[in-house]
This record gives C-alpha cells, sequence and structure tokens, in this order.
C-alpha cells in the first residue's frame, strides 16, 4: 500500500460563486454583494470540506447638506468538517505508521486494524462559525471643510464546534466485529467574541495663497472585546447516527461511569487612545506630516498602561523644483522621503498577564478520599506586575520616481526599526526556584532592511498593452539587549547576534570503510566522537574538530564555550521577491505572478530525513525520499541479496540514535525557491455579441495557482510548509480554475 495514496484524493473539487449589485444616486446610494465557497478537501477516507457563506449591504446617504450617514454590515458563515481523527499526529503517524506491507483491508473487505480506520469510522468534527460586522458612520461639516466623523464598529463572532469519537471495530475471519477502540465521546464547544470599536475625530483643511496647504485632524478612539466560551464532553454513544449529548450513556465499555468534562471561562480586554495629526504641502514641493498616539491598555497595572507614541514624516518633490524642469520630460518625479515613526505592541500571551491566577479543577485530585477525586486548586506562578507596552520604533528613508511619460516607475526604502522593551524569553534562573521565571520587557532588537519595487508599463504602436512589476526586499535583526550574559547560552538570546542562527557541526563526510572511521577517530585522542555517541563504524557521520582538542562536542553549549559547533545557517528568509506581468491584446487578457525567495537555510533533521533516529522501530519512515541509505557488504540486506549496496549514499546508515542526525553543514537544507503563484488567461466576449442580451461585460478565464516550483530543497518537503509538523502537514495544493465573469 501506498499510505499518502490511500489517504489523500489526487484532485478535489471547489466552486465559488460571487453576486452584486449597486445603483443610486449622488444623495443616495447603495451596494449588496453574496458569495459562496465549497471547497472539497483532500481526504479520501471520512468526510472532509468547507462552505462559505457571505453577504454584504453597504448603504451612503446625504441627509442634509452638512450631515452624511453610511452603513454597512457583512455577515459570512463557515461550515468545516473533518474526521475527528485528522489532527496533527496524523502528518507524523503516515510515515512512522504507513507501511507499505501493512493492509488497508482484511480478506473480507473490512477495514484493517489501523489510523485508516479511525479515519474511516471514528467520528466527524464538525464547525459552524458566524461573523457579523456591522458599521455606521456620521460626517458632519457646519463649516466648509470642518469634517467631524463620528464611527461605530460591531463585532460578534459566535463558533460551535460538535465532534464525535466513535467506537471502532476490527473483524474476525467470519466478518464478525471486535471492538477495536473502545473509547466513545460526543463533544459540544461554544465560543463567542463581541467586539465593538468607538472612534470620533475631527479634521479641518486649509490652504492659504494657494501654495500653503494645511490640514488637521484629532480624535479618540476605545474598543473593547469580550469573550465567552465553554464546553461539555459525555460518554458512551448509544446510536452511532446519532451522536448527541443526550444520547449518550455516561458509561465506558466496560460499563463503569465516566464523569462528563466541562470546561468554560469568560475574559475582556480593553484599549483607549487619543490621536491627532497635521498635515503641510507648500505648494506640492515640501510635504510635512506629524503624528502623534497616546494608547492605553487593561492588559497591563495602573502606571503602566498608557504609552505615548509619536511620529513624523517629510518628503520633498524634487521634480516640483524650478532647477527640475529641464529634467521634466524624462524625469516626471521625483520625490525624496524621511520618515521616523514609534508603535505600540502589548505582545502578551495570556489576558491578564501581570496577575497572579490560580487553576482550580474539579475531581482533579490523584488521590481518592472518601472513595472520590477532590476538588483542587494550583499554586500561580510568577508574574511581572511592571510588565508594559512593547516600543518599535522605525527610522525609513525613501525615494519614489517616474521617468518616461511615467511608463518606468519605483521606490526604494531603507529602514531601521528597533523594538524596544520586547517581551522576551525568560531569563535563565537556577532550578531551585521551583517555579517559571515570569517574563519581562527584557529585550531589545533591532531590524535592518530595505525594499525595491520597480515597474515598467507601456502599449505597443499595434496595439498591445503589458506591464512588468518586481519588488524584492531584505531585512536581518539582530538582539542588542536580553539578560543573558550570565551564559550566553546558545539556546537562547545572545545579544549583538542574530535571531534564527543555526548552529552546527561541520561535517567531513560518511565513513565508506571502518578502516576509513578508524583513522578519524585516532585523530581525536582526548575522546574521538563518544560525546555523541558509540560504535562508531562504515556508514557513519565523520565530525570536524573545529576547536582543536582532539574530541567532538557541543562543549557546554554557551558562546564562549560551544566546542565544534559553529554558525552553520540562518532560517531567515531572505531576499523575498515577486514579479507580477500582465498584458491584454484586443478581447484576451493574461496574467502571471512569481515569488520566492532567494535564501533561507533550513534545519529539518528527524525521521522525514533520515529515516531513522533515536525515536526507534515506531518512529522510523519508509517514505521513498530516505531510501539513498548507505549499505556495504556487511549491511544484512546487502547479505541476503535483496539490495545492493550503496557506499556513496546522501544518507547514513539508520540507526535507532541521533548520533548521525546531529544539526550539521551536510543535511542543512536550501529552502531557497521561486514559484509560478498564480497564472491567468482571460478572454472578454466583444460587446456587439452580447449587448442585445442586456450584457455589458461577460469574460470567461481559466486561472492557475502553485503550478511550477523550483527549488534545492529535499523533494519531501515544500518550501511554504516546511516549518509545520516537521514540514509533513496538510499537503498544499496545485489549483485549476475556469469561471465566467458577467456584468448586466
Amino acid at each position: 500500500m501506498d499510505w499518502y495514496d490511500v489517504i489523500y484524493k489526487k484532485t478535489t473539487f471547489s466552486q465559488s460563486h460571487n453576486f452584486s449589485v449597486n445603483g443610486g444616486t449622488d444623495k443616495f446610494n447603495y451596494y449588496t454583494s453574496f458569495n459562496y465557497l465549497d471547497q472539497g478537501g483532500l481526504m479520501k477516507l471520512g468526510s472532509e470540506g468547507l462552505n462559505r457563506y457571505n453577504a454584504t449591504a453597504k448603504i451612503n446617504a446625504t441627509l442634509t447638506n452638512w450631515l452624511k450617514m453610511n452603513y454597512s454590515m457583512r455577515f459570512d458563515r463557515e461550515d468545516y468538517k473533518r474526521p475527528s481523527s485528522l489532527t496533527s499526529g496524523l502528518y507524523s503517524d503516515m510515515a512512522r505508521q504507513g507501511w507499505p506491507v501493512l493492509p488497508l483491508y482484511d480478506r473480507n473487505g473490512y477495514y484493517y486494524e489501523s489510523w485508516a480506520l479511525s479515519l474511516a469510522s471514528g467520528g466527524t468534527d464538525k464547525t459552524q462559525t458566524d461573523n457579523s460586522y456591522h458599521q455606521i458612520g456620521f460626517v458632519i461639516e457646519p463649516i466648509k471643510n470642518w469634517l467631524t466623523h463620528i464611527e461605530f464598529n460591531y463585532h460578534i463572532k459566535s463558533q460551535n464546534r460538535h465532534w464525535d469519537k466513535q467506537y471502532t471495530y476490527n473483524h474476525d475471519v467470519s466478518g464478525n466485529p471486535i471492538i477495536f477502540d473502545t473509547s466513545s465521546n460526543v463533544h459540544e464547544d461554544y465560543y463567542k467574541e463581541n467586539y465593538y470599536n468607538f472612534q470620533v475625530y475631527s479634521e479641518y483643511t486649509r490652504s492659504f495663497l494657494e501654495k500653503h496647504h494645511f490640514h488637521i485632524m484629532g480624535g479618540f478612539q476605545a474598543e473593547d472585546l469580550k469573550q465567552t466560551q465553554f464546553g461539555l464532553q459525555t460518554y458512551g454513544i448509544l446510536i452511532p447516527d446519532k451522536p448527541e449529548i443526550d444520547m449518550t450513556s455516561g458509561l465506558g465499555y466496560d460499563g463503569i461511569t465516566i464523569t462528563p468534562s466541562t470546561n468554560g471561562s469568560r475574559n475582556e480586554w480593553t484599549t483607549a487612545g487619543f490621536f491627532g495629526r497635521l498635515n503641510y504641502d507648500y505648494n506640492g514641493k515640501y510635504l510635512l506630516e506629524v503624528n502623534v498616539r497616546d494608547d492605553g491598555t487593561s492588559r497591563f497595572r495602573p502606571g503602566h498602561q498608557w504609552k505615548l507614541f509619536p511620529s513624523v514624516s517629510m518628503g520633498w518633490n524634487i521634480a516640483q523644483e524650478k532647477f527640475f524642469q529641464p529634467l521634466n520630460d524624462l524625469i516626471n518625479s521625483l520625490k525624496l522621503r524621511a520618515s521616523y515613526g514609534s508603535l505600540g505592541n502589548q505582545n502578551t500571551n495570556n489576558w491578564y498577564q501581570t496577575y497572579q491566577t490560580m487553576s482550580v479543577t474539579s475531581s482533579g485530585g490523584d488521590w481518592l478520599q472518601n472513595g472520590v477525586k477532590p476538588n483542587i486548586a494550583q499554586a500561580p506562578g510568577l508574574v511581572s506586575e511592571h510588565l508594559t507596552w512593547e516600543t518599535i520604533q522605525s527610522y525609513d528613508l525613501g525615494l519614489d520616481w517616474g521617468l518616461l511619460d511615467n511608463r518606468l516607475t519605483g521606490s526604494f526604502d531603507y529602514y531601521i526599526r528597533n523594538t524596544k522593551n520586547m517581551v522576551g524569553n525568560a531569563p535563565e534562573l537556577p532550578a531551585i526556584l521551583g517555579t517559571d521565571v515570569p517574563v519581562t520587557n527584557n529585550t531589545d532588537l533591532r531590524t535592518l532592511g530595505w525594499e525595491l519595487a520597480i515597474g515598467w508599463k507601456d502599449q505597443l504602436s499595434n496595439g498591445p498593452y503589458y506591464s512588468v512589476n518586481f519588488n524584492v526586499s531584505d531585512a536581518r535583526t539582530k538582539i542588542t539587549r536580553y539578560p543573558n550574559n550570565s551564559t550566553n547560552s546558545l539556546s537562547s538570546y545572545i545579544p549583538g547576534r542574530y535571531i534564527n542562527e543555526i548552529w552546527g557541526y561541520q561535517t567531513i563526510g560518511i565513513a565508506k570503510t571502518q578502516g576509513e572511521m578508524d583513522k578519524h577517530l585516532s585523530s581525536l585522542p582526548n575522546g574521538g566522537q563518544d560525546a555523541l555517541g558509540q560504535n562508531w563504524g562504515a556508514g557513519d557521520i565523520m565530525y570536524a574538530d573545529l576547536n582543536g582538542d582532539g574530541k567532538i562536542s557541543s562543549g557546554a553549549y554557551t558562546l564562549s564555550d560551544h566546542g565544534d559547533l559553529k554558525v552553520i545557517g540562518n532560517s531567515t528568509p531572505r531576499y523575498l521577491f515577486g514579479l507580477d506581468l500582465n498584458a491584454n491584446y484586443k478581447s484576451f487578457d493574461m496574467r502571471i505572478f512569481l515569488q520566492g525567495v532567494m535564501k533561507r537555510d533550513y534545519w529539518i533533521g528527524g525521521n522525514y530525513l533520515f529515516g531513522a533516529t533515536s525515536g526507534g522501530q515506531w518512529w522510523s519512515v519508509g517514505i521513498t525520499k530516505v531510501k539513498d541509505y548507505f549499505r556495504d557488504a556487511n549491511t544484512w540486506s546487502v547479505q541476503n541479496g535483496y539490495q545492493t549496496e550503496n557506499v556513496d549514499a546522501y544518507l547514513p546508515r539508520p540507526l535507532y540514535s541521533d548520533k548521525n542526525v546531529q544539526t550539521q553543514t551536510r543535511y542543512l537544507q536550501n529552502a531557497a525557491y521561486i514559484r509560478l503563484k498564480n497564472m491567468q488567461i482571460g478572454y472578454t466576449i466583444p460587446s456587439e455579441l452580447t449587448s442585445h442580451l442586456g450584457i455589458s461585460n461577460l469574460r470567461i478565464f481559466f486561472s492557475g495557482e502553485n503550478l511550477l516550483t523550483g527549488t534545492k530543497l529535499a523533494k519531501q518537503f515544500d518550501p511554504e510548509t516546511i516549518s509545520s509538523y516537521s514540514g509533513n502537514g496538510y499537503p498544499l495544493s496545485k489549483t485549476f480554475s475556469f469561471g465566467l465573469s458577467v456584468t448586466f
């Protein structure tokens, strides 16, 4: 059995339909739209798919000559279902348990004992999510050019999740069911969010002497989010086709009562802020903008809740200067920009980060008291009462240009971004503390980066129009402050070092013979490679002694004592780029969009790359991409004639050990890639053929996504999903779409 072929479909069908209507007058106009999406899943076993419904309505009305109103509403519903056992564990189980010799069915045609059995008949997980958005706004203009805006936004999110876990059965030779999984339950989850956002701001615009243009604005904003959630799980489904809470017995398969499990909580956070802006424009040449925000949040303690965030930007439109006019025929626009700005970030991973919270659990004790488990409460962890806003300070210098009648346009930005008082990793303290160290505002980092965008658009004399747009950017981030100076452990932030550094060993190669390995070990008289493992031989990795101490080790794994480790790469994506090509001729149009990353190192390791690790037999994987492993005349499969020797293999010999799978240069992956992200070809039917039907525009099109990928990454991994589930998550789909667009 090819278990990936058993589990995943080669193709699945999806459809999307959009409908919109608009109309009205200058004083009253409306817009409404509806969208339906039916997206099939890629799972062959069990039921999987997504349905989504969207509806939008907008109204704009001029009530008087000084008062305008606008209202918009959007509703969307998502219905998603999947097999209950389709969890993150499936992605590892497919590779480690999907042995080719494991049958899918027994000889009578029933599913054989495996996780495929639970996918096919182990229950369904259904989630329905509703989002309702309402926005109402008023624009008041009592005096010309003085506008006051009052806006209120309200978002309701409701989510109901129902999943059931069914008993699963194998069958004996006569076809009689034999219980396999003795657990069945029904679970209901309810989640609701209420989000309010209110803002009022007033702005005034005034010009003097036709050259001086001012705009001033000030306002207030407040938001509040309330969350409610609870869940219930009961056991013992009575009728498999009716998995409801009311139709469970509360008993296990053995007839013993199982106490239902419950959960529930309420949370809330609130922010408020005052803001202001001043714009000045002198004759379109000199531009100035000053902003200031004063934000407060409920997540921090009094005295640490409010923070002021100013920003300023300036621009010089050089092309408007008199001395530049002789070049205007060639250079149509040229603007130099400079800016400084600061923003705040709350960056907390729980709702009440600065308060000690005590968890209370019903029947959570480990020891019976009077025949039952007692209720328990756990001592709260340590917190920092002084936790406050992170401050992100950005400095930017930019240049915009337009040449040759603005056919050649572009922009370049160089920026420095300082993150001050970032909530960083908790510093290391002795284990005698007895609890986790609280997070604090203990880290500063600096990002240096640049962005370049170039575009060309033109129309040829014989009619075709085309455009080319290219953008590329790069950034690197370095830690500038962190309380790790005492140890400088490589597992934590280190001041002066770039984030995402990959420390590893320098690989000499794979020993092709025992003699080659013995010779290598003899050059390491002070311990050889024993710090990494034992019984070194043919097919094992030979590591380089970089510090010359006669042994291979990672030392104390600190910056001052890292043994033979060195920086072998960095997992930060570098030189991100996109290329957008557009063309149309007569009734045909075409678009091609490519994107990618020019430089990225990535260490995967683990069984998906090496096949076998210290996880042992039951965590080994048998995918074809790990078959290029070392084999010599002493290998069992070679001795018995099942395979030929492969002493020039890419992978070392497979062992239930991690000694050969240490982070190292030989197996560091090059995760750079280029991908044809989208290609679309369309044809608009001439209006003279459709106008008599009341159709003003009729276009048919073909679109493809993720069509081609170029990468040096190992073939079992995808460069865009490599970070999920050790690179073996839900597959990225290649999509082909055929569509019709009609305008009446």
